[in-house]
């Protein structure tokens, strides 16, 4: 079984845990974001849908629900960008943290191994061990700039 197939059972089974339907529009979502490379907008991921799946009846309504169900069981995580607009990522991922540009919502994605090492030390020093941790840094990207 490939990485994507054990991640498809694990929302086959958060699914049936929680005593909902599961539904091949819930997967062509969550697949959708798992294959993508880059951060998609809900109506993002709905084009690229659309364009995958001509046959599947899956409305933008659907990709929303699709996407609230998603996060709420941890499979995903969002990106806010502004008050109404907001970008996916699966949890699948290996750590990194972000950098967002607020002009064009340009999203880098990085790791940093003093910031990691620095953040331990912070939590450290202040009596927490760290579980987990997000970082955005907001900015202007080098093309908005010009």
């Amino acid at each position: 079984m490939d990485n994507n197939e054990e991640i498809i059972e694990k929302l086959k089974k958060i699914v049936k845990e929680k005593g909902l339907k599961y539904t091949k529009q819930r997967e062509i979502v969550f697949e959708t974001i798992l294959n993508c490379e880059k951060h998609l907008g809900a109506e993002e991921l709905y084009n690229v849908i659309m364009e995958k799946y001509p046959d599947e009846s899956i409305g933008i309504a659907t990709v929303y629900r699709a996407l609230s169900f998603l996060e709420e069981a941890n499979l995903i995580a969002s990106i806010s960008l502004d008050k109404d607009k907001r970008k996916f990522e699966t949890n699948f991922k290996e750590h990194h943290d972000h950098l967002i540009c607020v002009k064009c919502n340009k999203i880098v994605e990085f790791v940093n191994i003093n910031i990691e090492k620095e953040q331990e030390k912070i939590a450290q020093d202040n009596g927490f061990k760290l579980l987990n941790h997000t970082m955005y840094l907001y900015g202007i990207c080098k093309e908005c700039t010009l």
